[in-house]
Order: structure tokens, then sequence, then C-alpha cells
């Protein structure tokens, strides 16, 4: 067997990129000093190309796919699976680490725009309803029919407490201030009440003072239309109670 016939044989694997270890080396040594074989392995890569080409293009001539055939098949079959199943094994590896890599990627991404679309909605949740919340105290301080009620205590005390609500019939609204309002014990708070021209008081809110007793009761849940006679505040358990508990600490009427 002559030089030549030795590397042909290898010549259709390294074509292939199947050809590794020792006898690739040699080969490409080999390919360095001869022409001949230089032509050869551009010819069957070439024909591979062809081949390659037979399931989306034009058929390739049948020469080419002939000599491909007939070049891998002079090489002994053992050696052939063996060199090819690392080649598809790690193929098959790249192919999966791909997969798993956009995968991620699509997770991260996909988890960053949710929190960013989160985000971006309760902040204009937020703004819309303090938007809505200037609205409405602007329509009652500016309505028509908005009277202030001056309310005071019923006994008079060094620094009094003194409340102010604004109150609008038309729109059911009803802002409350108050300051140098008095402590009060555990689990107790004020509450605001709505005295009609008719009827039993209605509740209009509860609140606690700060430190320094001033309070501040914002659009209360107010049946609508209902005139009032005056505004008055007791003192009530934290939850609340449907009807005023006696004595009435402050009172004041329209003016």
């Amino acid at each position: 067997m002559s030089v030549h016939e030795q590397f042909a044989e290898d010549l259709a694997l390294y074509a292939l990129g199947a050809l590794e270890g020792g006898e690739r080396a040699s080969l490409e040594k080999h390919l360095e000093e001869c022409a001949s074989c230089r032509r050869e392995l551009e010819q069957l890569r070439g024909d591979a190309a062809l081949l390659a080409l037979t399931t989306s293009g034009p058929r390739p001539p049948a020469r080419a796919k002939s000599r491909l055939i007939d070049a891998v098949a002079r090489e002994p079959r053992v050696q052939r699976a063996k060199l090819r199943a690392p080649l598809w094994a790690l193929l098959g590896w790249l192919a999966t680490a791909a997969m798993i890599l956009v995968a991620v990627t699509l997770w991260m991404q996909n988890t960053h725009l949710i929190s960013t679309v989160t985000s971006l909605s309760g902040m204009l949740e937020k703004e819309k309803s303090e938007s809505e919340q200037a609205r409405r105290i602007a329509e009652i301080l500016h309505a028509p029919d908005a009277a202030s009620y001056v309310i005071m205590p019923v006994s008079i005390r060094t620094m009094p407490p003194s409340g102010k609500a604004i109150y609008s019939r038309e729109r059911s609204g009803l802002i409350f201030m108050a300051s140098n309002l008095k402590p009060l014990p555990a689990q107790k708070a004020y509450e605001l009440w709505l005295i009609p021209m008719q009827g039993a008081p209605i509740p209009a809110g509860m609140f606690k003072p700060d430190t320094h007793g001033s309070a501040m009761v914002m659009n209360p849940r107010l049946p609508v239309g209902v005139e009032a006679k005056a505004f008055a505040i007791t003192i009530e358990p934290e939850q609340g109670s449907n009807t005023p508990t006696m004595p009435i600490v402050m009172m004041g009427a329209g003016g």
C-alpha cells in the first residue's frame, strides 16, 4: 500500500469532521506536504456539501454522491462507529445545553417583565386614588351648598378643643378637622355624628387625635341628600356605635 493509499482511507472521515486523535494529526501533517491529497480532500468536501443539499435543494451529481459513499465505505466499520459516536453525542449535548440556556433566558426576562408591570400598576393605582381624593375635596370645598360648622366643647376648659366640619348635601361629602382634643382611654375613640333635620343621628366617622391633639375625617360614607342640622362628637368603643353614647363632648350647628 502506497503512502497516498494509506491516507486516502482517512480523507473521507476527515472531510466529514469525524477523524480524531493521532490519525487526524498524521493526516494533517501529510496534507501539508501532499498536493494530490489536498485536491482529493477538497473534492470530498465538495461532494459532502452537494450531498447535504439533497433534502432542500437541487439533486447533486451522482458522481459526487458515489465518490463520497465509496470513500466512506473504505473505512473499517468498527473505526467509523467508534469515531462518529462521540461526535453525535457531543452535538446532542450542545443542542440540549442551548435549549436550556434559551429557556432560562426567556424565564428571567418574563419574570422581570411581570415585576415591572406589577410595580407600574401599583404606582398608577396609587396616583389614581390620590387624584380622586383631591378631586373630591375640591368639589366639597367649592360646592354651592357647602356650609361650615364650628364644633366647640359643651363645657369650657383651658385650651379648649375645637373642630370644623365642611359638608355638602348634594355631593354627600364631608371634611372634618379638629385640634386640642383630649387624649382617650385605651380602646376608645371619638365618633363624629351628623345630626339631620329629622331622624336619628348618623355615624360620620371614627378618629383618634395625634400627639398634638389634632385629627381629621375625610369623606366618610354618608346617605345621599341628607340635610344637616348640626354635627356632634362622642366617645365610643374603637369599633364605633350605631347610636351616640352620652354625654356629647362637642357639638356645632351650621352657620
